[in-house]
């Protein structure tokens, strides 16, 4: 996503612990993991400008993680099947003299899915890498989602319209 901005950039990654305290409200979860992240880079380089994030799926307020087998995935998307969830991405800028971080929300409306249907998408797309069990860029997300409310990028996992919009007044 990053790439369809034409910034020039490079990926690094840091293992990350991304354990967060319980009594933190769920939609500010995504935030802290990308703070945490964000922390786990130490000192920067005098030109560099690091860019965390982290998404994270809410259903009423319980964190909905990424689904550690089929079971797991088919019970994630049975509790989002006929509702709205939010998706929070968190996002934090940080160069050796500035720092910002924000939060998105995006709205999901869910329509009712049919047994067969999940199944179907789990063992098709196998979706283990994802908050909630799911790709709204993926079948499900063409044939399940019937409405959105904020950023389709957020609900991919970074809200590219904020974020240059950050990264346009960060200078």
């Amino acid at each position: 996503m990053l790439k369809s901005l034409d910034l020039d950039f490079e990926v690094k990654t840091r293992e990350v612990d991304e354990t967060y305290p319980s009594d933190i409200a769920p939609l500010d979860v995504a935030e802290y993991l990308a703070r945490k992240k964000s922390d786990a880079f130490g000192e920067l380089q005098e030109d560099a400008l690091l860019i965390t994030s982290d998404t994270t799926v809410v259903v009423d307020s319980t964190i909905l993680g990424k689904a550690e087998d089929r079971e797991e995935a088919i019970s994630m998307i049975q509790s989002l099947s006929g509702r709205t969830h939010k998706v929070a991405s968190g996002v934090c800028l940080r160069t050796r003299e500035k720092f910002l971080s924000f939060t998105e929300i995006t709205k999901v409306t869910f329509d009712v899915l049919s047994a067969e249907s999940i199944s179907y998408y789990i063992e098709k797309y196998q979706p283990y890498d994802k908050a909630g069990a799911y790709g709204i860029q993926e079948w499900i997300g063409m044939i399940g989602i019937n409405k959105i409310e904020g950023d389709y990028y957020n609900v991919m996992g970074l809200p590219v319209n904020r974020l240059y919009k950050e990264l346009s007044n960060f200078k």
